[in-house]
């Protein structure tokens, strides 16, 4: 049989992020919905470590060992970008360590290296931020260093919610996430960052951005928003206020034309400032 008169165009060129995950990730299906057809993600995680989720397992996964020996796994496929998909993982001990997380990764190999909390300082700053509420669903005692990560930056925490969880964080629903950040809002909030990258968020960011009339930061979002920018892509997925930050196109999670949020009314007939 012939292929006369059947052309076939593609496959598009593969351009790939390297993600570094944690053992327990399981919302590998909410990271593709951030990205263009062209991009594949090529994942490595770090090994499993019998603990739940706590200061003492935030340690454990974040180990420069670790990080460099999961960078090496993925090179082979030629990533543009390193990533590490770990919010609390590069919170835990603050700016600097921050820092050397990205370091260790650049070390192993990677063109480019960022972590999540790293993303997050970049949104804070391009945003201007100052006082924002946070939802994570951690424990007392690693909320608090979230905390402190962002008074390391100059941002006050003028409400915080955390539902307490050692584990199954991925099974939490959107419902619940959706109230728990209502819930953390505070009038003098100028932004709602929700922690985590195994807490699903997707489906939640338009609604209730509209509903708040202010940003709200996810993790995964943020992470992912940072990887395409450094890639030169356009930015896919949900999320008004975060285009001015890390976008090289405006466009909507459904792919047309978006507006700036200055240009879009909020709740109440009211342009959001």
């Amino acid at each position: 049989m012939e292929l006369n008169g059947i052309e076939f165009d593609g496959p598009l060129a593969q351009r790939g992020i390297g993600i570094i995950a944690p053992f327990d990730l399981a919302l590998e299906r909410e990271l593709w919905r951030w990205c263009p057809l062209e991009v594949s993600l090529h994942l490595a995680r770090t090994p499993f470590e019998p603990v739940p989720v706590s200061l003492e397992m935030a340690a454990l996964v974040s180990d420069a060992a670790h990080l460099k020996r999961a960078t090496r796994d993925v090179l082979g496929v030629e990533p543009e970008v390193v990533a590490y998909l770990c919010n609390s993982g590069s919170f835990i001990n603050g700016l600097a360590y921050e820092r050397s997380l990205c370091e260790a990764i650049e070390e192993a190999g990677a063109p480019s290296a960022l972590t999540t909390s790293g993303a997050l300082v970049e949104a804070i700053r391009a945003l201007n931020l100052s006082k924002i509420s946070v939802i994570t669903p951690y424990d007392e005692p690693l909320t608090l260093r979230l905390h402190a990560f962002l008074a390391e930056l100059g941002v006050e925490v003028v409400r915080s919610n955390h539902l307490g969880l050692g584990g199954g964080i991925w099974k939490v629903n959107y419902r619940t996430v959706a109230e728990r950040i209502m819930e953390a809002d505070a009038p003098d909030a100028e932004a709602v960052f929700v922690s985590c990258t195994n807490l699903p968020t997707y489906d939640v960011i338009d609604p209730l951005e509209r509903a708040l009339g202010k940003p709200v930061l996810t993790a995964n979002q943020l992470t992912m928003w940072a990887c395409l920018e450094r890639m030169g892509l356009p930015l896919m997925g949900p999320g008004q206020w975060l285009r001015s930050v890390f976008g090289t196109d405006s466009t909507d999670s459904t792919g047309e034309p978006g507006k700036h949020p200055a240009d879009t009314p909020a709740p109440g007939g009211e342009h959001p400032t």
